[in-house]
């Protein structure tokens, strides 16, 4: 079952880098008391998503935040590294939390999970951002396979 409009978010282990090293982050506490604008790429450093997924929130973070978004906050199906490596390379630090869901646990409890093997990219997150307020989803932007429209931080922007 896909995640829709009005649902809590499920409880789901993913990974940040700290100043430590890895560190987990609980869903349930990531987006407890606070409003929170997610989205989701299918992979860090493919095409779409480094020229324009990652840089539309980054440029736009000020004006997210002034909506009355507390955090925005970027997952996909990779490792915490890559993660990590991508957020530095794009300057998204203090703008952007770079969130690993590196097995596809959250893609998968969300019922968003793609299939990118015809690309060498096994199981991976669609395209979508969403709004959750105190861990209920409050929009959802879910793109078509290929697309890149109602998901970016432009559309976002129009929904708060």
């Amino acid at each position: 079952m896909t995640i829709a409009v009005g649902d809590t978010i499920p409880a789901v282990k993913l990974t940040t880098m700290t100043a430590d090293g890895p560190g987990p982050v609980m869903t349930e506490e990531f987006f407890k008391g606070r409003k929170v604008a997610l989205f989701s790429v299918p992979g860090a450093f493919t095409p779409t998503c480094s020229a324009k997924h990652l840089p539309g929130f980054i440029d736009k973070a000020a004006d997210i935040k002034a909506k009355g978004v507390d955090e925005i906050a970027c997952v996909a199906v990779n490792d915490v590294f890559v993660m990590n490596a991508w957020g530095k390379a794009n300057t998204a630090d203090g703008k952007v939390t770079m969130l690993a869901d590196g097995n596809g646990d959250f893609a998968r409890a969300l019922g968003l999970e793609m299939d990118g093997t015809g690309f060498g990219m096994g199981k991976r997150s669609k395209r979508f951002s969403m709004i959750v307020d105190n861990g209920k989803v409050t929009a959802l932007n879910v793109e078509e396979p290929g697309a890149f429209q109602v998901s970016s931080a432009d559309h976002m922007l129009g929904q708060l």
